[in-house]
């Protein structure tokens, strides 16, 4: 039989996630994506505690913070003041606040919040995005981001495998010294920074990809790695799987790539459940033609005893927001 297109091997079998594991995932977008559909379908996650990252030594740097509980003073250098704002120059620009205080505040909240998390924790999935780094000239502090200060104030350098590998290793140690147990999946954005130019950015994956090797070398068994940069550029080797932008994936390639990921990672108990909370979840956004008849209202009570029945079944599930909408509709 004539075959059309390249297909990845998956690796099965080397771990299994559940909704009663304890997950977080930082990195670039793509673990933003990959969290969201994890979040619908309540698994217990967090996601980007830094905001979106790409860069592994400012990922390794938001790790040794949150590992250490290590929170920021009114005389932290990584806070700097631009544009009316103030930022820190380690978290992405939601973080931002009109005051430092404000800053203070939310960023340390993050810290505190996942230090805590991190605990418990046995599962965490990194997305690289870029092995180019900018780096402050003023005292060689690695940034996670720009925040549109002038260009003069940075300098852009490819980082080096062996130093990727120094810094995740360290934060590995750190992390199994508090649960032996963790698994950590890393992957590589299929996003591509054209920014950097084409070759450059075929050398920062490159690079990425390397350094993913060696580490796992070295932690045979505790760290994994899901394809999702092969999968996009061999399997989904088409424009149509991208976005208007012809650099980020489509709806339709993130959605195939969350299918690859959960037959990587979800056993069939997992995968029933995740159908039972998609069911769910869409009957609760419905938008019915007339909300205040007989046959909607029984509808919205059948989808709070189904709600119940599954809360009674699995007791950690949630669906708290859920309930409210249904008794907020049925109450009118």
């Amino acid at each position: 039989m004539t075959r059309f297109r390249t297909t990845i091997e998956l690796p099965e079998g080397e771990h299994n996630i559940t909704h009663r594991s304890n997950i977080l995932l930082a990195g670039s977008c793509f673990a933003s994506n990959i969290g969201a559909k994890l979040a619908e379908r309540k698994f217990n996650i967090g996601i980007n505690p830094f905001g979106v990252l790409y860069n592994p030594l400012s990922i390794s740097a938001m790790f040794e913070r949150i590992i250490d509980g290590r929170l920021f003073g009114t005389d932290s250098p990584e806070l700097v003041e631009h544009g009316g704002k103030w930022h820190s120059i380690l978290h992405h620009g939601d973080f931002s606040r009109n005051t430092k205080e404000e800053l203070l505040h939310v960023i340390n909240n993050g810290i505190e919040e996942n230090h805590n998390r991190i605990k418990e924790c046995d599962t965490v999935i990194i997305t690289l995005g870029t092995a180019y780094a900018y780096t402050r000239k003023s005292d060689n502090t690695i940034v996670g981001n720009c925040h549109k200060l002038p260009a003069d104030t940075f300098t852009r350098r490819l980082l080096g495998i062996e130093e990727i590998v120094e810094a995740t290793s360290r934060i590995i140690d750190k992390l199994r010294a508090i649960n032996p147990d963790t698994r950590l999946i890393f992957t590589v954005s299929p996003i591509r920074h054209l920014r950097d130019g084409a070759h450059d950015n075929q050398k920062s994956k490159a690079t990425l990809l390397l350094a993913i090797d060696r580490i796992m070398s070295l932690y045979p068994g505790n760290v994994l790695y899901f394809p999702a940069y092969e999968i996009v550029l061999d399997e989904l080797r088409d424009y149509r799987f991208y976005a208007d932008d012809m650099v980020h994936p489509s709806p339709v390639a993130v959605e195939y790539i969350w299918e690859c990921f959960g037959n990587c990672y979800f056993n069939k108990e997992t995968i029933k459940l995740n159908e039972e909370i998609e069911a769910v979840v869409r009957a609760t956004a419905h938008r019915p033609f007339d909300a205040e008849s007989d046959g909607y209202r029984n509808f919205l009570r059948n989808l709070l005893g189904k709600m119940t029945d599954i809360e009674e079944k699995y007791p950690y599930l949630d669906f708290e927001n859920e309930k409210e909408r249904c008794n907020t509709l049925l109450s009118k």
